[in-house]
């Protein structure tokens, strides 16, 4: 079992196909784990192994790994040794659990390695050098094969049943390997060095390329053997090709399309009449470890026959005039696994509609840009006409609308242009619909050309003499190392467009040396820098204010300690009211002055820091300010992410957001801190801001708005929908930062989210600021 498709790492598949190629040579046959236990029908563990090749094969230097069902570590095997002969089996005999069962056959190999009954891992390994695999071990270096079975957490596929003291895990055709531990493997009676019959030959069924796709997440026919397929070659790839029926059915539910996967360079040419054989499969990218992910339908093993050449057929236009996707919906029936909940209603539920042009060749007649190419070379687009877009040509989620007309562009086949939101894309865009990383995936074969948008990057205006600014900035992980050109660009951004404010909290500013995990805290370099910076640009001075936090202790790059922190003009009336005490655990409580108004004990301190709701994750700091005399109450926040959470686009409906409670947890908090200043004085002066990692609409923004006499006004819900977003995710535009006031400020102000990042592939952060221009007022002013 070797790996046979390239995949990088977060969001881009570079192969549509399996991770996993079956073992040509010798597999894993039976499994067998209750050896010499109660009731056990042999007094030993033995895992058996069968050579599928034409020769003989040399197992000299190979073991026999075992790890268990959850387990990391793979010191338990059996070294190997002799050769199997074509067709042979080899016995490996593990511990005993006790004196019960009929005793062993003469086995090949020996050794210590005590199997679980019931769920466990095995691996077969070309050397006795221990596997370091968590998951994804099946494609190993040395792997050749591997079987997890029962509750095991890392296997071929899908796991094999779980076995017993009377029962082992035996492959039901010994002659084959399909990578596949569930639907290959059964629990029966043990065998030991006794191969099971094989079934005879069954002939191929003869089948269309719809009758394989079926109108369903997982084709009707998987797992069986079809013939005379028939179709033109649309795409290739490194180690496949796409082929199509020319002569569709009438049920737009079924794709006529589909995958060959050939594990190496294929020998069609696009344009080729081909006739395949071969065995259908669904290919789950990530292999074990992408358990999120849904499978795509291929042909696997195939046997093709080029039969002349023909026209590529047409390509079927996604948008107006073709296939027009659901507009709100991306699946509302699921109840869980969507591959075996729910009912397949392409019309209506955007995964059953794009599920339905799996593998075909599309197209779509000038797709409009909503979010920038990213690092992976994806690129967010959407056919004409598609609605609730932003100002600029964006579209926005909302908490019933995630815009299923949504499709990325993968460089798979061709080259992505770097492109940004507002942006077109001339002509009709062809390529082939694909799926991995949570998302479906349009590989284009040509690279598009770019029609600008005009979108520029936008700049607040200053604030008046009465205003005090205040910004929040997410400075995406902040250190020096990043050398001189990020620090001179936030530095133009926090000059030219945000118009130097008086007040700026930052997120994710990161210690002195990043990443390094040196045990080194203090981000006092980083901030100075960054203040040299705004100098340089033609700022003006900037002071600034943070609390160090514990060592490693709150989440981020690992070794950066990632935190929150205040900068404030110098040449302004705003003043940082100093007040010691504040300590990386030590909380800023709320206390009164001579004349029973609040203050804080410390300022900057952090709020709550015991709470476990800020555990690994940054928390909160709060910083007293005066302005013309009037007090003002900030407190700067960067919230858990929404890593973990279910992808909008994957195999769990409706998506689980895991993430979201403990956000909930951290709102409460910080609510709980602002309710306490504002109990002394209604009229308190009060700003809360920064990436909270939540939507306008969501229940984290509700908990920290309140109600009653106390609610604060979330500043973006007061701005149009189209306007309502600082961040762009896989062309999804939303709101992800914010802005809270307390009610005195809010007539008086004047807000602005700045897009000058989230649009643009060549971003300083992946985060646009923010800029509220507000009016402290005496408490006594309602």
């Amino acid at each position: 079992m070797i790996t046979s498709s390239l995949v990088v790492s977060g969001a881009a598949v570079i192969a549509a196909a399996p991770a996993l190629a079956a073992s040509s040579t010798v597999v894993i046959t039976e499994v067998y784990g209750g050896g010499g236990n109660s009731g056990a029908s042999y007094t030993n563990d033995f895992i058996e192994l069968t050579n599928l090749s034409d020769s003989p094969v040399d197992l000299s230097g190979w073991s026999i790994q075992y790890a268990s069902a959850a387990g990391t570590s793979w010191t338990n095997k059996i070294s190997l040794a002799g050769s199997i002969a074509p067709g042979g089996v080899y016995l490996a005999q593990g511990a005993s659990g006790g004196a019960n069962g009929q005793p062993m056959p003469t086995p090949d190999a020996t050794g210590s390695v005590n199997l679980a009954a019931a769920s466990g891992k095995v691996a077969l390994v070309t050397s006795t050098t221990s596997l370091t695999c968590t998951t994804g071990c099946a494609t190993a270096a040395g792997v050749v094969d591997f079987v997890g079975y029962g509750a095991a957490n890392d296997f071929e596929t899908s796991a094999a049943p779980g076995i017993s003291n009377t029962t082992s895990a035996t492959r039901k055709d010994p002659t084959k390997d399909a990578d596949n531990n569930g639907t290959e493997f059964e629990a029966v009676n043990p065998s030991p060095k006794t191969l099971t019959t094989a079934p005879p030959p069954v002939p191929p069924l003869d089948a269309k390329i719809h009758d394989i796709q079926g109108a369903a997440h997982l084709s009707p026919l998987a797992g069986k053997l079809v013939g005379n397929v028939t179709g033109v070659v649309t795409a290739k790839s490194g180690n496949g090709f796409w082929f199509q029926d020319p002569q569709p059915d009438d049920n737009p539910a079924t794709s006529e399309g589909v995958f060959v996967f050939t594990s190496s360079a294929p020998t069609v040419a696009v344009g080729d009449a081909v006739t395949v054989e071969g065995t259908v499969a669904e290919f789950r990218p990530g292999g074990s470890g992408g358990t999120d992910n849904l499978t795509t339908t291929e042909l696997t093993n195939p046997k093709i026959t080029v039969t002349g050449t023909a026209p590529v057929p047409a390509a079927t236009i996604v948008g107006p005039g073709g296939r027009v996707p659901p507009s709100t919906v991306i699946d509302d029936d699921s109840t869980g696994d969507v591959e075996t909940t729910g009912t397949f209603e392409p019309a209506t539920d955007g995964l059953d509609f794009w599920e339905s042009l799996e593998g075909m060749w599309l197209g779509i007649d000038q797709p409009e840009v909503t979010g920038p190419t990213s690092s992976f070379r994806e690129l967010s687009v959407v056919p004409a006409g598609s609605s609730v877009r932003t100002v600029r040509g964006g579209i926005l989620i909302q908490k019933t609308d995630s815009n299923p007309e949504r499709v990325l562009l993968d460089d798979l086949l061709a080259p992505v242009p770097d492109a940004k939101t507002g942006d077109k894309l001339a002509g009709t865009v062809t390529g082939v619909l694909d799926y991995g990383f949570g998302n479906f995936k349009f590989l284009v074969t040509q690279t598009p050309t770019v029609v600008d948008g005009g979108v520029q990057r936008e700049k607040t205006t200053s604030s008046n003499l009465l205003q005090v600014s205040v910004a929040t900035f997410n400075v995406e992980n902040l250190d020096v190392s990043d050398g001189e050109a990020k620090f001179d660009g936030l530095a133009q951004a926090v000059v030219n467009n945000l118009a130097s404010p008086d007040i700026l909290g930052l997120e994710e500013v990161q210690d002195n040396d990043g990443a390094v995990n040196s045990g080194t805290t203090a981000a006092d370099l980083t901030l100075n820098t960054l203040a040299a910076a705004i100098e340089k640009a033609g700022g003006p001075k900037y002071a600034w204010r943070q609390i160090d936090p514990v060592n490693n202790a709150e989440g981020g790059e690992p070794g950066g300690n990632i935190r929150v922190a205040f900068m404030y003009r110098t040449d302004r009336p705003v003043k940082f009211v100093e007040r010691a005490g504040g300590g990386s655990t030590t909380p800023t409580t709320i206390v009164t002055d001579k004349h029973g108004k609040p203050q804080l004990s410390s300022s900057p301190g952090r709020i709550d820091p015991a709470n476990p709701a800020w555990a690994a994750t940054r928390v909160p700091l709060a910083g007293e300010f005066t302005w013309l005399g009037q007090s003002l109450f900030v407190v700067v926040n960067h919230f858990s992410s929404k890593g973990g959470d279910d992808p909008l686009w994957g195999r769990t409906q409706p998506p689980v957001q895991s993430s979201a409670p403990k956000r909930h947890q951290q709102a409460e908090s910080v609510r709980g801190f602002v309710d306490q200043i504002l109990a002394k004085d209604l009229g308190a002066n009060v700003v809360v801001l920064g990436d909270l990692n939540d939507f306008d609409f969501s229940e984290t923004t509700d908990i920290l708005v309140g109600s009653g006499k106390t609610a604060l006004i979330d500043l973006p819900r007061t701005l149009p929908l189209p306007q309502r977003y600082s961040y762009v995710f896989e062309g999804n535009s939303q709101i992800l930062d914010q802005m809270l006031v307390s009610k005195n400020l809010q007539p008086a102000s004047q807000y602005d989210i700045v897009h000058m990042n989230a649009e643009f592939p060549d971003q300083i952060s992946d985060h646009d600021p923010q800029v509220a221009r507000v009016v402290p007022l005496p408490s006594w002013v309602r």
